[in-house]
């Protein structure tokens, strides 16, 4: 959506409108698109679940709690792309804090019958459920703030 109409008039992004100020489409569309309420908290509580879910598993299945820790935090290094730009951060925040990677991850590592493949995707899990449950959600274009579980840090 490039573009609103108003009174069958478009709208340019920008505009000035007496006694409101600059309207900025994305962070209209940004949170129009984002989860609130009820609906945020329930979102943060299955992050939990997923959190403890794996917590679970990796335990049951004997792995080494020394590889879980050293191992937990390594999707944060996609951080590295907001160097670059925010665009660029948030796609490669998305692609490692998406579940679809976890999945595809522990679902080679079953087939295969790989260990690796099941340690990697069960601590996978586990950060982007701990994660989720903090409120980080998967990141938009316009900044590190900007969630679909809502708006976090200090302009929350």
């Amino acid at each position: 959506m490039h573009a609103l109409r108003a009174h069958g008039r478009r709208i340019r992004r920008g505009a000035r409108f007496k006694g409101v100020g600059t309207l900025d489409w994305s962070n209209k569309l940004i949170e129009a698109n984002s989860v609130n309420g009820g609906i945020r908290w329930l979102l943060r509580i299955e992050g939990l679940a997923i959190l403890i879910l794996s917590i679970y598993a990796y335990s049951y299945l004997e792995f080494s709690w020394v590889s879980f820790f050293v191992f937990f935090l390594v999707p944060d290094i996609s951080f590295i792309g907001y160097l670059i730009s925010s665009k660029v951060g948030a796609i490669f925040y998305n692609i490692t804090h998406s579940l679809i990677g976890a999945a595809l991850c522990l679902g080679l590592g079953v087939a295969g019958e790989k260990e690796i493949m099941l340690i990697a995707g069960v601590i996978w899990f586990a950060h982007i459920g701990f994660d989720r449950a903090l409120g980080y959600g998967l990141k938009y274009n316009k900044g590190f703030s900007y969630t679909h579980l809502g708006r976090i840090g200090k302009n929350a």
